[in-house]
């Protein structure tokens, strides 16, 4: 009797894990989902200058927001069939990896370990890292003064190479890197080129140098990993090749104001 119940039990067990699987998996879009739906439901950023960000009129608007909407318009014929959903860094990766979008596009670097997670396209953007300053007439001026990095970021490291003789100054955000620098308590601010080249944007005061001959980071858009993904994956990998070699993805990058 015990072992009866015993395989009943673990026949219950087995046909709720294959329903949860196949509900999940019904829930996964490939690339002929997304096709019969008509949409493509793509995660970005919303409040990240100039990659994905709002303009006055709360109209989303940037470099990844111009890939977004031409992915779009590749695949139905038309710009408009496309569904936004911005998102926050810390869900970028789930919002893909939970079915909830189709793919993002949302400032992401490609590393191994997020590899273990996701698929990426190739890279349609090279990040690196550069400075910010109101008082610099070049980095070489740069001595022993304090340069302002971002508490965690990988460019702490990189930046102590580079100036040696520098004192570095950990702040826990961008808004308390711009009032450490109005307040004459760093002279520079190194961050993610793409990111200060928003910067500079919204605060023309401040002057870009960019490209510091260190690391650089590869933006690329991050899909579903599975085989039954291949196909979008091989679409938006050609479609960005494409963009390049017609000098359309070059053209954005310039028009959005990032060193190309």
């Amino acid at each position: 009797m015990y072992k009866r119940k015993l395989a009943l039990l673990c026949l219950a067990i087995t046909v709720v894990g294959v329903q949860i699987i196949t509900a999940h998996s019904a829930n996964s879009a490939t690339l002929q989902d997304i096709q019969r739906r008509g949409n493509l439901v793509v995660a970005v950023k919303d409040n990240l200058r100039p990659l994905g960000f709002r303009d006055a009129q709360g109209n989303l608007q940037g470099l990844e927001i111009d890939l977004a909407k031409r992915l779009a318009e590749d695949l139905f014929g038309r710009a408009g069939a496309i569904d936004l959903q911005p998102v926050n860094n810390s869900d970028r990766f789930d919002a893909v990896i939970s079915r909830r979008v189709d793919l993002a596009i949302a400032n992401v670097t490609i590393n191994t370990s997020r590899s273990r997670l996701v698929e990426f396209s190739i890279p349609y953007y090279a990040d690196g890292t550069s400075l910010v300053s109101k008082n610099l007439a070049t980095p070489a001026e740069i001595t022993t003064q304090s340069i302002a990095v971002l508490n965690g970021s990988s460019t702490t490291s990189e930046v102590s190479f580079r100036f040696p003789q520098a004192q570095l100054v950990l702040v826990d955000s961008y808004q308390a890197a711009k009032e450490l620098l109005d307040n004459g308590g760093a002279i520079a601010f190194a961050g993610d080129t793409s990111v200060l080249a928003g910067w500079v944007q919204t605060y023309p005061e401040y002057k870009l140098f960019p490209r510091l001959e260190l690391r650089s980071r590869s933006l690329a858009i991050v899909l579903p990993k599975g085989l039954q993904y291949q196909e979008l994956r091989q679409q938006v990998n050609n479609a960005l090749i494409r963009y390049r070699q017609e000098g359309w993805l070059t053209a954005r990058i310039q028009y959005w104001g990032l060193p190309n």
